[in-house]
């Protein structure tokens, strides 16, 4: 079996450059800037002083000590805009290169030339920013789609912003950023930072992302879950009868043990915590 490769052109890349980069990004975003390398690329979020994601994104690494950071083409200008904010006087340049580089993803064998391990699962696949002229399928891979890549990571149980949580509303633990790699908590100081901490030394973070297994087709993001006529949380991307939710464990606990059927409108689900997660069921 060949690897599957595609394209994501809802993915937009800011470069950042100048001899503070490393600096600069290191004390704003939840990962480690001094990790990613040409053979890796972190997972991070820039957040509000009160510890919700902004914005989530991956950044590799870009000639000339330069960094790219991949994020949601929609809201890449908003992002630029913020950073820029925070540029005060840094030697950092920030500039859209969308026009120059595409996103890519692989999965499902090897990583092609170019691409690194998605940094927040290997069984997700690989990660790459490549020219705007690059052909693919590359050798020895096979040309896929994007919802064929979204099934992927479904099938993984693997959130994605937008589609499973809302920015500005979510804490990084919320998105399970802490069983991702997305939080790099040996790390110094970071906009949100004490919050964050906070919630892992103290264990009070309540909702995460789950997978949810739906007796019919699910139905679409947004939908309240609920037990016994209590709102449990909402639903997430799905496919068919497979996806995603944001839900209360405690809540969610509380009806299994009652035998209460849990409810996305008016299809029944079964909650499962994912096999990579670092948290369980609250006692």
């Amino acid at each position: 079996m060949q690897t599957k490769v595609t394209s994501l052109n809802t993915r937009g890349v800011l470069r950042i450059g100048g001899e503070d980069a490393l600096h600069f990004l290191n004390n704003l975003v939840t990962c480690d800037i001094e990790k990613v390398s040409a053979e890796r690329a972190t997972f991070g979020a820039l957040l509000t002083p009160q510890g919700k994601i902004l914005w989530d994104f991956f950044i590799h690494a870009a000639p000339e000590h330069s960094f790219y950071l991949e994020a949601p083409k929609d809201e890449l200008s908003a992002l630029q805009k913020r950073l820029t904010f925070y540029k005060l006087r840094a030697k950092v340049t920030i500039d859209d290169v969308s026009d120059t580089v595409l996103v890519a993803v692989s999965w499902d064998g090897p990583l092609p030339e170019g691409f690194v391990p998605d940094p927040r699962l290997n069984s997700l696949g690989g990660r790459a920013v490549l020219p705007v002229a690059t052909t693919l399928p590359l050798e020895k891979t096979e040309l896929s789609t994007p919802q064929a890549w979204h099934q992927h990571r479904l099938s993984l149980g693997v959130p994605e912003s937008m589609a499973d949580f809302a920015l500005g509303d979510t804490f990084p633990h919320d998105a399970d950023m802490d069983s991702l790699n997305g939080v790099a908590f040996e790390k110094g100081c970071y906009v949100g930072q004490e919050v964050v901490s906070r919630m892992k030394h103290r264990g009070t973070a309540r909702k995460r992302i789950v997978v949810v297994q739906g007796t019919s087709g699910l139905p679409e993001s947004g939908t309240e879950v609920t037990a016994s006529g209590k709102v449990l949380g909402v639903m997430g991307s799905s496919e068919g009868d497979h996806g995603l939710a944001l839900l209360r464990l405690d809540r969610v606990k509380q009806a299994i043990d009652a035998g209460e059927p849990i409810l996305a409108g008016d299809v029944a689900l079964e909650v499962t915590i994912p096999d990579w997660a670092g948290f369980d069921w609250p006692s």
